[in-house]
């Protein structure tokens, strides 16, 4: 008989590639994890893993076991979600990833709901980047996830995730206070200005580039920071101009003037979790909580 723990050790292995990353990742030692997967050899009576340099690599024999392993856990997960949901009260822990805005704006409302309507039930929220979540939920790291994605920088999309739309966030020109509203192209009409944009390889980055050159610019980076709260800072003290999404408002008065740009571009705000985990109770009500608290942090009128 197979050993179900010893069976995940060998998902997360084809996941994260290192019995190094396996280790951290489930608080093991490497040692024991080469040990729980020797034995996994014996159990299935053939070879498992062969040594290629200094890392191992899953035989054609583990990549078949991989599959059915994956079947397993799904259908554990899935046997779990019917017992809660023979249960009259949602309990148990939900693990959520969530990108900075989605964490600031929505988060601490839902977190609010959930305790009125859910008493039972334990949230833990960390934040991630998108594909960091998007991967560690896959990986059952997490039990949701929390992403977003830009115009014309869809997501890659994976079999055993599902995808759930939360906001359509409206992305604006963010400028100084007290700033005149530009009568033209506001992109255009900033393009001489200092700018803050988040790091080299962000999809918001790439997507904020790209919108300039359209413009016939390329913008004068002087500030590079993934903390959108730090943009605020510094287009409310003069010192930049930037991209801000509606969502970083968390429903309160802009402290920038905002412009709107061409097109009125808008990044999708979507939740993830395993196909497996989608009816679990507790997956169902925090993605119920987040839905009406996303539907609360419109920017409000007159901004």
């Amino acid at each position: 008989m197979l050993d179900v723990r010893r069976l995940r050790l060998l998902v997360e292995l084809s996941q994260r590639g290192t019995l190094a990353a396996v280790a951290e990742a489930l608080s093991y030692s490497p040692s024991s994890v080469s040990q729980q997967l020797s034995q996994l050899e014996k159990e299935a009576g053939v070879p498992l893993l062969v040594q290629v340099g200094r890392r191992v690599q899953l035989t054609p024999q583990a990549e078949l076991l991989v599959s059915h392993a994956r079947a397993v856990l799904d259908r554990l997960e899935e046997a779990e979600s019917d017992v809660a949901r023979s249960l009259t009260a949602v309990g148990g822990t939900v693990r959520i990833a969530v990108f900075q805005s989605a964490a600031h704006a929505m988060v601490p409302q839902a977190l609010t709901l959930l305790r009125s309507e859910h008493p039972d039930l334990r949230v833990e929220v960390t934040e991630r980047e998108p594909d960091v979540g998007l991967f560690e939920v896959a990986a059952r790291d997490f039990d949701l996830v929390i992403a977003e994605q830009y115009p014309g920088h869809t997501r890659a999309h994976r079999d055993d995730l599902d995808r759930v739309h939360l906001a359509a966030d409206a992305i604006r020109l963010a400028l100084p206070p007290h700033t005149a509203r530009p009568v033209v192209d506001g992109l255009a009409a900033a393009s001489g200005m200092p700018w803050v944009l988040e790091p080299q390889g962000t999809a918001s980055r790439e997507w904020a580039e790209q919108l300039c050159r359209a413009a016939g610019f390329e913008p004068d980076v002087r500030f590079e920071t993934a903390d959108l709260m730090a943009h605020i800072r510094l287009i409310r003290s003069g010192n930049a101009v930037g991209l801000l999404p509606d969502l970083v408002w968390a429903g309160e008065a802009p402290s920038v003037t905002l412009v709107d740009l061409p097109g009125h571009p808008q990044r999708e705000v979507f939740s993830s979790t395993r196909l497996a985990a989608a009816a679990r109770p507790a997956v169902v009500a925090c993605r119920d909580a987040l839905a009406r608290a996303a539907r609360a942090t419109a920017v409000p009128a007159g901004r």
